[in-house]
């Protein structure tokens, strides 16, 4: 499968400005952005209606209202991946800010129809996770902040929190490439061809890792229901 341009870095392509809430690839690096919802999601009108397609045009022009409707419509779904696949907030917020960077910097090379603007934003998280986890290969299971219930107290709450802690920690045990795989396909709800489309890999090395998932998580919840693993 061919890769998308826009997936690669251009240090050489440094835009004139960026738009309120996103700050450059200089203060990224050197640690200092945290992704601020209220600051990247302000109100905006007159493009709600318009497709990811015709908003991504616009933000290759410069427009910076589009680019926030662009954050409003997919940022929670970028939280979700990054966070099952790095296991804490504080990395998962990193993720999504330079995902949201990426679309200012290479809108100019988007093509409208070669593949889903979905698509390429997973694609483009789930590298940038790839490539942290590879970074940090040493990170320990008892580093991952525990899930704090909403309602403390309650038995059918607290046996629910427990199921999935037990899950967030087998799904952190897996290799990255599995923990993708599940995350894709059980957690965002795509197919196993968007998944291998969105992994640029082929459909039967998604099964295949998939069905090694499966199996680990199975021996991690032997005593759970074996429903939670479909």
């Amino acid at each position: 499968m061919t890769s998308h341009p826009a997936l690669m870095p251009d240090d050489a392509k440094t835009p004139a400005k960026h738009p309120a809430g996103v700050v450059t690839g200089a203060d990224f690096q050197k640690g200092r952005a945290r992704l601020s919802v209220a600051s990247m999601g302000q109100g905006h009108k007159g493009l709600g209606k318009a497709s990811d397609d015709e908003l991504v045009v616009l933000v290759a022009q410069g427009n910076e209202s589009a680019c926030r409707i662009l954050v409003d419509r997919h940022l929670p779904r970028m939280l979700a991946v990054a966070r099952r696949m790095m296991g804490n907030q504080a990395d998962a917020e990193e993720v999504a800010q330079e995902v949201f960077l990426r679309v200012w910097t290479h809108a100019d090379r988007w093509e409208p129809g070669r593949a889903q603007f979905t698509t390429w934003l997973h694609r483009v998280a789930t590298n940038l996770c790839l490539d942290r986890l590879r970074r940090h290969t040493t990170d320990d299971i008892d580093s991952i902040p525990e899930p704090v219930s909403d309602e403390p107290g309650a038995d059918v709450v607290l046996e629910q929190q427990q199921l999935s802690e037990r899950v967030e920690i087998a799904l952190q045990a897996l290799p990255a490439r599995q923990r993708a795989a599940v995350t894709l396909t059980h957690f965002q709800g795509m197919s196993n061809i968007e998944a291998a489309e969105t992994l640029e890999i082929s459909v039967e090395a998604v099964e295949s890792l998939l069905g090694r998932a499966r199996r680990a998580l199975r021996e991690s919840l032997a005593t759970e229901r074996d429903h939670v693993l479909r």
